[in-house]
């Protein structure tokens, strides 16, 4: 195992830069980051990490900790899953996933599980996933699967009784902006899953299709009751919010609230407080400009759309996004952290009501895919791309 130690450096700003472009995983390529750090109050953690190594994946896309254990579930694009036990560094085998449309921005997903399962029977937990579904001719979409994660072998896990539970309507052509991230309400009544707009732009304003929609549902899938459009039938009845892009990151703040992060064009990634029944604006609105230079009006506060908290250009390209609720980085509790792939770091967003901003980066040198929040209050995170490696972060 190897440890190695980072400071949050200074670096200074850089051209606009593209979130989303042609490149294999639909991510623009890395460049260094604009790095900005406020002192620390006293007794506050300094902003470094003691860093530990623990193996590489290929083309790792998200993890979560299995409830009640020190297990870390891992996702890899191409349609694998390996399972690491950080007590013991014990790499576990899994079985069972399902069959998934590889290529592009597409494949295997999501994972996530039902915190309230913490203390269920070892061995057993229930367990959703998101993958690129095939439909007919050229046409593709997302879906949530859920199943039961089995670990009764040593070195082994199978997944047992996975059947699609929601897929996002329509399937269209192209391997892009799936988003297909999920957040379950705080009281595991509801589950909350973008769905990105799959590079068609317009449907996102379209609220008979669930592109570039946040949907909100039962655990089992269906329709949640209360949703904004219920009245309007399938699948409007399904979404929460909409006239979003490629949503790559989704969580609750302490009071309950949904925010999300989303990648924007060519400049204009969005972080958003997500509301009830809210236009975020794509592709009307838009802080950044499209690929081809062509100008997208900027949000402005009487443009009768939904006001992103913070907008970055140069973009972040968000991976996913956590807010900490541990005591291990003394100070941090309540922020937002942001793991950036074009931004090859970890960015900190501080919340004050409906306010937000940014308060620090910390450069990783490397595009960062997931971080996610150990037992014990420990930051693991997964670099982005074939090889990318599992990282163990604690106070410096």
């Amino acid at each position: 195992m190897k440890k190695t130690s980072i400071l949050a450096v200074t670096l200074s700003p850089l051209l606009l830069a593209s979130s989303c472009g042609s490149t294999g995983s639909g991510d623009s390529q890395p460049t260094p980051i604009a790095t900005s750090t406020t002192p620390p109050a006293a007794g506050e953690w300094n902003g470094t990490f003691a860093i530990a190594e623990h193996g590489s994946f290929a083309e790792p896309w998200a993890s979560a900790f299995i409830p009640g254990t020190e297990m870390l579930f891992i996702t890899e694009k191409a349609g694998t899953a390996k399972i690491f036990d950080t007590s013991s560094d014990r790499l576990i085998t899994v079985s069972g996933l399902p069959q998934v449309d590889y290529g592009g921005q597409g494949g295997l997903g999501e994972v996530a599980f039902l915190p309230s399962e913490s203390a269920q029977t070892v061995g057993r937990r229930t367990i959703y996933l998101t993958w690129a579904e095939a439909g007919s001719g050229d046409m593709r979409g997302a879906v949530v699967g859920r199943g039961q994660l089995v670990c009764q072998q040593a070195g082994t896990c199978s997944i047992e009784g996975m059947n699609v539970i929601w897929r996002q309507t329509p399937k269209v052509t192209g391997r892009g902006h799936y988003s297909h991230r999920i957040a379950f309400s705080p009281d595991e009544s509801h589950m909350f899953v973008a769905s990105g707009d799959r590079q068609k732009l317009t449907p996102a304003q379209d609220t008979t299709n669930t592109l570039g929609t946040i949907v909100r549902l039962n655990l089992d899938g269906t329709p949640a009751s209360g949703n904004p459009l219920a009245d309007n039938g399938s699948p409007s009845n399904q979404i929460w919010s909409w006239g979003h892009r490629n949503i790559l990151g989704m969580d609750f703040d302490a009071q309950g609230r949904l925010w999300e992060v989303e990648h924007g064009p060519a400049g204009g990634d969005e972080l958003n407080l997500v509301a009830r029944g809210a236009n975020y604006g794509w592709p009307e609105r838009s802080n950044g400009n499209h690929y081809n230079g062509d100008d997208i009006p900027d949000h402005s506060p009487d443009d009768g759309f939904a006001q992103p908290a913070i907008s970055w250009s140069p973009v972040i390209a968000p991976g996913n996004m956590i807010f900490y609720s541990g005591t291990l980085f003394n100070g941090l509790a309540g922020d937002l952290l942001i793991a950036g792939l074009q931004s090859e770091g970890l960015v900190r967003v501080a919340i004050d009501g409906d306010t937000a901003s940014e308060a620090a980066r910390y450069d990783m040198g490397e595009r960062i895919r997931q971080i996610v929040e150990g037992p014990d209050g420990a930051l693991w995170v997964l670099e982005d791309g074939d090889g990318g490696r599992l990282l163990e972060l604690r106070p410096g």
